[in-house]
């Protein structure tokens, strides 16, 4: 019975003409991309987490491989703006008990040549104990998880512009 409704929604998939985003995000970065991560002056430490989860992103998202700069068909150039951190929930003494972390990244893409900027935004809510302060380790975790969905929203932009480039090659065949 399972093979059978695993076959049911294969075929739906097909007849429908189903493509995942990554197909169309691959097919304007390519299968070869590099990346670079502009340091911050303000908070070096958090470029390092950048970028482990921007080569994170592009192997799981992009499924294209890491190489060189010089190898690559597509470069990224990266840059953190301040992370912030607002509260967003008290407990019933008016401590603070989760924050809401907000990233945002300016995105650099260099494909043959032709640079294309874009914006990417983040935001991860993270509780803490009452009347503590926020500790390093979950300062970390937020901006890592914060730049994960500022990714991610960077994918759906490269998937979004495929898309349109894809739509307008079918018209014109």
């Amino acid at each position: 019975m399972k093979l059978i409704s695993l076959f049911l929604v294969m075929l739906l998939f097909s007849a429908c003409g189903y493509t995942p985003s990554a197909k169309f995000s691959r097919a304007v970065v390519g299968d070869s991309i590099s990346t670079s991560v502009v340091i911050s002056a303000i908070d070096p430490e958090n470029t390092v987490v950048i970028k482990d989860a921007v080569d994170a992103a592009i192997i799981e998202v992009f499924h294209a491989s890491l190489t060189d700069k010089s190898l690559s068909k597509t470069h990224l150039d990266l840059s953190l703006g301040n992370p912030s951190y607002s509260p967003i929930q008290y407990d019933r003494d008016g401590f603070v008990i989760s924050y809401r972390t907000n990233i945002s990244l300016s995105i650099v893409r260099t494909t043959d040549g032709v640079s294309k900027s874009y914006s990417a935004r983040g935001t991860y809510d993270f509780a803490i104990k009452p009347n503590a302060i926020i500790s390093d380790k979950q300062r970390f975790d937020a901006i890592r998880e914060s730049s994960k969905k500022a990714i991610k929203s960077f994918v759906a932009q490269v998937s979004a512009e495929g898309a349109r480039e894809n739509k307008g090659q079918e018209k014109e065949e």
